[in-house]
């Protein structure tokens, strides 16, 4: 899953990201907002619990098949 998560990380990153705090390349908080309510439910701006590990593998995982047009 490693290549996987890291071409996500490619993907998701904001342009120029490197020039804006907090000098990492995380997605846009409005994108992992709509990921958390596609995947949990719920409302927008409603506080979740913890996001499983199992969670991320899964969306790995569809990613992965998305891009081998399974």
């Amino acid at each position: 899953m490693w290549p996987t998560a890291l071409r996500q990380i490619v993907r998701l990153a904001p342009k120029r990201w490197w020039k804006q705090r907090p000098f990492l390349p995380v997605p846009r908080a409005d994108y992992l907002e709509f990921r958390l309510v596609t995947q949990y439910g719920g409302e927008h701006g409603v506080a979740r619990g913890d996001i499983r590990a199992v969670d991320v593998v899964d969306y790995l995982q569809w990613c992965k098949d998305w891009d081998a047009g399974k």
